[in-house]
């Protein structure tokens, strides 16, 4: 991208951006498709398209994790022990008090489920609020995430992960085990795979039909983004020098080598995204660069330029018209790729 200019990129002629002066933590499109930036300071700055950018202030300390809520606005957990719901206005509302414990990890269907990552414990809670259940775990979780029916919430941890049945009446896992520490976790959209990012260099999964182990390594870098395309062909990851594809089908990813796409400055890849509805990757590196990459024909879009900072949030809405990002310092913005 050396011989790029700013001007080539499509942040310059399709896009909005800004500083907002904190790590960004999320970049969170709700179900109706608002866009809200959630940041380490414990704010979520939400995009208005003219003026300043509301901000809602969602906890007293750090904030740990955002999401999209279950029917509309953002779901976050920080380091005051509350889980909050941020409305489309901005309204604050605290879902539940941990006070002494961090909400590590939030996730939320919109089957209408939120589940939170608290000590050792995943709480499932209605939307409504109500807790629901309390899933026991060996050691903290290290990420969480619903299958795409939000009938089954996955939970990484130390030694494996386990597998639940939000609506089962007996509260018994399935226990997937492989020794290490398990962090980043995701779920292949037609539910037959759980993957997870290992604290060492290397990613583990599962296929869940007949328990058979899966192994993919060579990385410089731990992995800490990871995420299926829409039909679940590829899984994307960040954690070397380009964007990693592992290919989930004709047998693979065991025995095949992955593709690479999109490297070749010595930059780190820092976070990865895929398209809803296409084979197209978007990823952000060490230095601040955003590009999107066609998995098929490698072809690479420039989204933003670097500016020194790593990429620590990047989203699609659920039309795959927009992409947002934002990075370490505070530099967050989207682009609209719909047709004009």
């Amino acid at each position: 991208m050396a011989a790029v200019s700013e001007a080539d990129f499509l942040l310059a002629s399709r896009g909005v951006a800004k500083e907002l002066g904190a790590w960004v933590a999320g970049a969170v499109f709700d179900r109706a498709g608002r866009l809200a930036f959630a940041l380490a300071d414990g704010t979520l700055h939400r995009h208005a398209e003219e003026g300043d950018w509301p901000v809602a202030v969602a906890h007293e300390g750090g904030l740990l994790s955002a999401c999209a809520d279950a029917k509309d606005g953002w779901l976050s957990g920080g380091d005051d022990g509350r889980l909050v719901r941020v409305a489309p206005d901005g309204m604050v509302t605290q879902i539940a008090d941990y006070r002494g414990k961090w909400v590590d990890h939030v996730a939320a269907h919109e089957a209408g489920v939120r589940a939170a990552a608290v000590g050792k414990a995943v709480h499932v809670l209605g939307v409504a609020g109500a807790a629901l259940k309390s899933l026991a775990h060996p050691s903290s979780p290290g990420g969480i995430c619903f299958d795409a029916k939000g009938k089954r919430v996955a939970v990484s941890h130390y030694n494996g992960a386990s597998l639940w049945f939000v609506g089962a009446k007996e509260d018994k896992p399935r226990l997937l085990e492989w020794k290490g520490s398990h962090h980043a976790i995701a779920f292949s959209p037609d539910g037959t795979h759980v993957v997870t990012a290992m604290q060492e260099p290397s990613l583990h999964g599962w296929r869940l039909a007949d328990g058979q182990h899966m192994r993919m390594s060579g990385y410089p870098t731990k992995t800490k983004s990871l995420a299926f395309t829409a039909r679940g062909r590829w899984l994307a990851t960040s954690g070397a020098e380009s964007v990693v594809l592992w290919p989930f089908f004709g047998g693979g990813p065991m025995g095949k080598a992955p593709t690479e796409l999109a490297g070749g400055d010595e930059v780190m890849c820092s976070a990865v995204a895929c398209h809803p509805q296409h084979e197209v990757v978007a990823a952000g590196f060490g230095d601040g660069l955003v590009l999107i990459t066609e998995v098929a024909s490698g072809k690479v879009v420039p989204v933003a330029p670097p500016r020194g900072s790593a990429v620590s949030a990047l989203a699609w809405d659920a039309a795959g018209a927009r992409l947002a990002f934002g990075t370490e310092a505070g530099f967050a913005g989207f682009v609209d790729l719909s047709r004009r």
